[in-house]
């Protein structure tokens, strides 16, 4: 061993000897547990070691450990050795906080790391929509420049998935929500005797806002989904590299016909959407305040102005816009898995609708300012 141990009387001396190197560790590294542990004093006497890296300083740093772990005291001669105290540093960091200190610290770090993490999630994520819509203007321009390329066919196959077969799960629930809307509000209004108010109220909150917005949500769950999940099939079973070999570009492939399908079949649905409204409204005004249906369309036209429509149409094609742009992206960042299909898929829904919902509160803020 690369040291000897002796009893002088009350104190132990540990004389050090020979290379403390990465050479010897193997030699070295049984020491500690050949130290007698005493209580009282430990001389380690230094002299006569040749060499001491760090590999070599460790090893003597756990030997020297090892002689206090019975809380007996250390003394070096002629001095102790500078790698040693680089090793406390390392070992013993910064002065130990108070157990109550302690958990705050690391509640804040933890909340610091997390609101860190989503910045910069929520950067790569509005450059990867910034990057994809640039390619699909791209490719749309490219596809401008033919009607061959614009795909018509497969364009009408989304406006009839997307559009057509919603039809009466958009009709259903804009008759039910304008159902709900009538019952509450004929509630209310009758403690002031301004049933009649009830027409108006319907009227303006299914053609400016539930018409298109409840739309758009239904389609974001139904047809956002059934983008992301296509396209990241396809993905998954190699098709859409499958394109890129045979000299297609799946942007102007799966991408613009959704999207173009989507722009048209949106606007459509909240036209339908806002019938069924306006029907539902008119039946439940009928039933509980007694508003035949001819001064109930009387009300409806007396109560809309000449944007009350259009607000809502106006709205329905960037709606649309919105979600199929993140299906198709989502779609389009499909790797590696089945799992990563199905998160991906509900990633495209959530965010979906949260887009929606945020770009209706500026249309909000815009028609506000600009008094419409």
């Amino acid at each position: 061993m690369p040291f000897e141990v002796s009893d002088e009387g009350g104190r132990t001396r540990v004389r050090i000897h020979g290379r403390w190197t990465v050479a010897e560790v193997g030699a070295l590294r049984a020491g500690p547990d050949r130290v007698p542990r005493v209580v009282g004093e430990y001389v380690f006497d230094a002299s006569g070691m040749e060499t001491l890296d760090l590999s070599g300083a460790w090893q003597l740093w756990r030997l020297e450990s090892a002689c206090r772990a019975d809380g007996a005291r250390a003394r070096w001669e002629p001095g102790r050795p500078d790698l040693l105290a680089f090793i406390d540093r390392t070992m013993e960091g910064e002065p130990a906080e108070s157990p109550r200190a302690a958990p705050q610290r690391a509640a804040l770090a933890g909340a610091l790391h997390g609101v860190g993490r989503a910045a910069v999630q929520a950067r790569e994520g509005a450059l990867d929509i910034l990057g994809f819509v640039g390619v699909i203007t791209a490719g749309l321009g490219r596809a401008l420049s033919s009607i061959k390329r614009l795909r018509l066919s497969s364009v009408a196959r989304h406006v009839y998935e997307t559009g057509l077969t919603a039809v009466p799960i958009v009709s259903l629930i804009a008759f039910l929500i304008a159902v709900i809307i009538a019952y509450i509000g004929a509630q209310q209004l009758r403690q002031f005797g301004g049933e009649i108010f009830v027409v108006d109220l319907i009227t303006v909150s299914v053609l400016r806002e539930l018409g298109v917005l409840l739309t758009a949500i239904i389609v974001a769950g139904r047809s956002g989904s059934a983008f992301a999940a296509e396209i990241g099939a396809m993905k998954l079973n190699d098709e859409v590299d499958a394109l890129r070999a045979m000299g297609m570009d799946p942007v102007e492939v799966l991408v613009l016909p959704r999207i173009l399908g989507l722009v048209i079949a949106l606007p459509a649905l909240t036209i339908v959407a806002d019938a069924m409204g306006l029907a539902g409204g008119a039946i439940l005004s009928w039933y509980l305040v007694d508003i035949p249906f001819g001064q109930y369309v009387d009300r409806v036209q007396g109560s809309i102005s000449d944007y009350t429509f259009w607000v809502g149409i106006i709205k329905a094609p960037v709606f649309a816009l919105l979600i199929a742009l993140v299906g198709t992206l989502r779609g389009m960042q499909v790797r590696t898995s089945s799992r990563e299909l199905g998160r991906l898929t509900t990633v495209a829904v959530v965010q979906s609708i949260f887009l929606v919902i945020f770009a209706d509160a500026i249309f909000a803020v815009i028609f506000m300012e600009l008094d419409i």
